[in-house]
C-alpha cells in the first residue's frame, strides 16, 4: 500500500496530496465516531488550485476503506477528471457538496451525515436546543434547510446555498447535518461539536424536559462561540495521531 501511495502521490501537487490525506482522516474517522451510514452521504474537499475541482469519495466503499488515494477528483458537476480513473461516483450525492463549494470559496470541505442523533434533532420542531455548553457553542451557527426529498433536483441548490448563507453549520430538516470549513479539520470540529450536541439533547428529552440556562449565560457563550472553529488547530493533529497509532492505512 505504502508503494501504491507514493506512485499515486507523485503524479500531483504536494498539496493536493495533503488535502486528499486529511479527507480521508475524515472519512476514517465518521466511521470510527459511528456517525457513517453504509456507502451514503460524502465528505468533500477543495482542490487547491485555480480549477474548480474537489475530492469525494468512490461510491460504493465504505468509510472506514477509503483512502488518500482512492478519493476521486470531479468538476463542479462531479464529473471524473483524472484521466484514466477507475473509481465511480454517485454525481447525484454531490448536489449538496458542489453547491456549497461554488457558492463558497472560501469552503475548503462539506461534511454532510446521516447520523441518527443529527437526524432527530433536525426533525425536532426548535432543532438545536441550548441543552448543554457543546449545543451552545454551535447555536449561533446553525441555520437550517427544509426537506425537498431526495437531493437530486439541481434546482434545490440554490434554495440551499440561500439558506445556509454565510453560516458553518446546517441542519437540513428531517435528513440529517451539514458543516463547512476553510479545510477539513475545521469542517470536522464542527461536526463533531454538532454531534455531540445533539447526542446530549436526544438523550435529555428522553429523560422529559432539559434545563435551559438564563438568557445572560446564553449571550455569554454566544460571544465565546465566534471562536469554535479555531478548536481544530488543536484537535484535528490529535485526531491523526489517534488514527496513526491506531495503525489506519488513510494516509495511503
Amino acid at each position: 500500500m505504502a508503494t501504491a501511495a507514493t506512485d499515486r502521490s507523485a503524479t500531483m501537487s504536494e498539496a493536493e496530496w495533503e488535502v486528499r490525506k486529511d479527507l480521508a482522516a475524515a472519512y476514517r474517522l465518521v466511521s470510527l465516531y459511528g456517525w457513517d451510514d453504509l456507502v451514503f452521504t460524502h465528505l468533500s474537499a477543495r482542490v487547491p488550485g485555480p480549477e474548480h475541482h474537489f475530492l469525494i469519495n468512490p461510491y460504493g466503499w465504505l468509510f472506514d476503506e477509503i483512502t488518500a488515494s482512492s478519493l476521486v477528483k470531479v468538476d463542479e458537476d462531479g464529473q471524473i477528471v483524472d484521466p484514466g480513473a477507475t473509481n465511480r461516483v454517485n454525481p447525484a450525492g454531490f448536489t449538496i457538496h458542489s453547491a456549497v463549494h461554488m457558492a463558497r470559496e472560501e469552503a475548503g470541505a462539506v461534511l454532510h451525515l446521516h447520523a441518527a442523533d443529527g437526524v432527530a434533532v433536525s426533525a425536532h420542531p426548535d432543532g438545536l436546543l441550548p441543552l448543554s455548553q457543546t449545543a451552545m457553542l454551535c447555536i449561533p451557527h446553525i441555520t437550517f434547510h427544509e426537506y425537498e426529498g431526495v437531493a437530486l433536483n439541481l434546482d434545490e441548490r440554490d434554495r440551499l446555498v440561500a439558506d445556509l448563507g454565510d453560516h458553518d453549520i446546517m441542519l437540513l430538516r428531517n435528513h440529517g447535518t451539514l458543516t463547512v470549513g476553510k479545510n477539513v479539520g475545521e469542517a470536522f470540529i464542527y461536526m463533531y461539536f454538532l454531534m455531540k450536541a445533539c447526542q446530549i439533547q436526544v438523550r435529555t428529552l428522553a429523560m422529559g424536559a432539559g434545563h435551559v440556562p438564563s438568557q445572560q449565560a446564553l449571550d455569554t457563550t454566544a460571544d465565546q462561540a465566534q471562536s469554535l472553529g479555531a478548536a481544530h488547530k488543536l484537535a484535528w493533529p490529535a485526531l491523526i495521531r489517534k488514527l496513526e497509532r491506531m495503525g489506519s492505512d488513510y494516509a495511503t
